[in-house]
């Protein structure tokens, strides 16, 4: 049920534009206007905060 399917084309990070064929377990997801966004684990790192207090990216 909460298997990620392999994508078909590369991941790309939502804010930095790092790509990778295959989804890290240090990456996160997130559903913003009914698309899935990731981002990378640097990323994510920084703005941590924003994503546990659930901002929409556009505030970070």
């Amino acid at each position: 049920m909460n298997d990620v399917p392999t994508p078909e084309d590369p991941l790309v990070c939502s804010r930095c534009g790092r790509s990778t064929d295959t989804l890290p377990l240090t990456w996160t997801c997130s559903v913003e206007n009914g698309r899935r966004a990731y981002c990378c684990e640097d990323c994510a790192r920084a703005n941590i905060r924003a994503i546990e207090g659930r901002l929409d990216s556009t505030w970070w």
